[in-house]
């Protein structure tokens, strides 16, 4: 079997008792699926034909832990087992087991005897299994019998429904509750029974003078028009449900039955309306229901939100008052702190709104075909720095990854979040894993991800730490849940994360038990059609020199106080500047003579027209003019950010002075 037996408990082969030595030849010489059990441990030994059966796990299943090895099941056998450990046998035909052999849930049947084995003290040692699936047959049996349950019941319901001529004045005609009629082969009624009365309000010569088609509503004459041509191919018609005018002009629903015979029509019509208003209700009741828990998700989301901005605004706030409060006496030492403590505020508010419109999934992204294994090899010793040396940490690349497209700095922060949590959940030290593979999503793994069929590119990051409940990994990607004490998380990282990968294309999964750790795994589109990009854009040196050459820069933005910021740090780099408030007087400079090298608008404006939209009209009349749009949030339907054209560029407010002065500098250069 090519197996090392020293790396048993019992130690080596020939040490082991005569017994199990004896049931092991038995077995291994044996055509049938057998395996045995022994000692205190009840450590497992197959033979070939049993292997099939383990599936992935063959590999090390000879001399485990039957507990251990068969977790899955172990619970469902252990009463049988305790039994033939007892000395008493059991056998069984067809029991029933949930298992996962392959990685997911499956429901089968097997045939079971199981036997104790005698040692050498004619005691009992351990048990020997003969066994067979028989799931197959099982389901085979079960089908078959619904098969022939669903024909007999289908017969028996066209007994049911066929009135036959000879009774059609009889007394089950009278007194039925359903619609019976007999109809001619032109779709005439020749006879009805009083339940259209009663239903309908029509009489029998009222109904004798009009065709069936008379009396549909019209958005249902199509799907009617599809059963009457079965009809007249002699197909029975089933479960037909269309809506048949009252005499008083309304409509009732009616659920129809149909049966062509000797060249005329019987039909059975039962008056469903009520069933269909009750799913009307029921359908307005969800969608009330599903409303109810879109307000408790926002108010969960506003009242975070406005926890974490009051106490930022009020070290902002604060601190400009301590520092007003400093100028106005005239102590100007150590005003540098009050300073830098509001622009940390400021930074800290900026990195909440980046947050959040993460996962609404309305940030600026910047995708590029990126090449995963490298951008994870460059982290690798960030990561392992930032986790700490408790922590020991392992990276799998895959050879042959795919390229995905994807904004690289936006993923390299998705990667140290997960491995900032996976590190809290290790307090007193564990294992990281940072892995990649391709991942070819088929239907049902798809469906569970919302994500379309087709190939993927999955970051996963894995830890042995406390784990998750499963009711703590459906809120998960909620807005500011978090299980972490006060001021020790804000409860947005995994849901930036989930708003990020669905912004790219990509989704997010979580596997995760409670003590024994977790798994989570980015999967993003792959685009191994296009070469991929690995240069990161470098990195604005604050204390660079800026110099300019006099160009002239127009400055579009409603907001007053960024109007002015933006039009002072261009002038004081040397820039002609020149500012509208709107679309409309922008145009009004554009449509001068005067030289303009570069249009900075914020993309939303009042007045009609928005950024991209004034950067359209001002390249018809100075073609070519270089544009930077500043936005709050990616306002995707108005930037088009996807077809951009060249000499168009995003930059996302808030945004440093440098930044701004390098992103200016850059444009103006190229």
């Amino acid at each position: 079997m090519g197996i090392d037996w020293s790396e048993t408990s019992l130690g080596p082969m020939e040490q082991w008792p005569a017994a199990l030595k004896v049931h092991l030849n038995l077995i291994f010489n044996s055509p049938e699926s057998m395996y045995v059990l022994w000692g205190p441990d009840l450590l497992f030994f197959h033979n070939d034909a049993y292997a099939p059966v383990l599936g992935p796990r063959v590999e090390k299943a000879m001399g485990a832990r039957m507990q251990e090895l068969w977790s899955d099941v172990w619970d469902q056998v252990l009463p049988n087992v305790e039994d033939a450990l007892r000395g008493i046998p059991y056998q069984c035909e067809d029991l029933p087991l949930t298992m996962a052999r392959y990685g997911e849930i499956e429901r089968t049947w097997w045939s079971f005897s199981f036997s104790p084995v005698i040692d050498e003290q004619n005691a009992v040692a351990g048990l020997l299994c003969i066994t067979k699936e028989t799931t197959k047959r099982v389901l085979d049996q079960r089908a078959l019998k619904a098969s022939e349950q669903r024909r007999l019941d289908l017969i028996a319901n066209l007994e049911r429904q066929v009135i036959e001529r000879s009774h059609e004045r009889g007394l089950t005609w009278q007194v039925s509750p359903d619609l019976l009629s007999v109809m001619t082969d032109d779709l005439r009624f020749e006879t009805t029974n009083p339940a259209w009365r009663l239903t309908l309000g029509w009489s029998d010569d009222e109904l004798s003078k009009r065709a069936f088609t008379d009396l549909i509503h019209p958005d249902d004459a199509p799907r009617s028009q599809e059963a009457f041509d079965a009809l007249s191919h002699n197909h029975p018609v089933l479960n037909l449900e269309n809506r048949y005018r009252r005499k008083d002009g309304s409509y009732r629903w009616l659920s129809w039955v149909a049966v062509p015979e000797g060249g005329k029509m019987y039909c059975s019509a039962r008056d469903i309306t009520t069933e269909k208003q009750q799913a009307d209700a029921l359908r307005v009741a969800e969608d009330a229901l599903r409303q109810s828990q879109k307000m408790e998700a926002v108010g969960q989301l506003t009242g975070g939100l406005a926890h974490d901005f009051n106490n930022l605004l009020m070290g902002v706030s604060g601190n400009i008052e301590l520092l007003k409060n400093r100028v106005a006496k005239g102590r100007t030492e150590h005003l540098e702190r009050y300073i830098e403590s509001a622009l940390e505020g400021s930074r800290r508010a900026a990195a909440l709104t980046h947050r959040l419109l993460a996962f609404s999934r309305r940030q600026t992204l910047d995708p590029r075909h990126t090449d995963i294994d490298r951008l994870v090899e460059g982290m690798a010793d960030l990561i392992r720095r930032t986790v700490g040396p408790s922590i020991a940490m392992d990276v799998i690349a895959t050879r042959g990854l795919w390229a995905t497209l994807v904004d690289p700095h936006q993923l390299e922060n998705a990667l140290l979040n997960l491995c900032l949590n996976a590190r809290d959940a290790m307090p007193d030290g564990g294992q990281l894993l940072i892995e990649t593979c391709n991942k070819e999503l088929d239907a049902a793994e798809a469906r569970d991800l919302e994500l379309p069929e087709g190939r993927y590119v999955a970051l996963c990051v894995s830890d042995n730490g406390s784990g998750m409940s499963s009711e703590v990994v459906k809120r998960a990607f909620d807005p500011f849940f978090t299980t972490k004490p006060i001021g020790m998380g804000t409860g947005l990282g995994l849901s930036m994360i989930y708003g990020f990968a669905r912004q790219s294309g990509g989704g997010v999964q979580i596997k995760s038990t409670l003590g024994r750790g977790s798994q989570i795994c980015i999967y993003l589109p792959a685009h191994s059609d296009v070469p991929v990009v690995t240069e990161h854009a470098p990195v604005p040196d604050p204390d660079a020199r800026l110099g300019a050459g006099g160009e002239t820069v127009l400055v579009v933005d409603d907001e007053p106080s960024v109007r002015v910021l933006v039009a002072e740090v261009l002038t004081d780099q040397g820039y002609r500047v020149l500012e509208a408030d709107n679309g409309a007087s922008a145009l009004e400079i554009l449509n001068t003579r005067q030289a303009i090298d570069l249009l900075v608008s914020d993309v939303g404006l009042p007045g009609g027209m928005n950024g991209r939209q004034l950067a359209d009209a001002a390249r018809t009349l100075r073609p070519g003019l270089k544009v930077l749009f500043v936005t709050g949030y990616a306002e995707n339907a108005a930037l088009d950010k996807g077809r951009l054209e060249p000499g168009m560029h995003v930059l996302t407010k808030p945004f440093s002075i440098p930044a701004l002065s390098e992103r200016v500098k850059g444009l103006l250069e190229n």
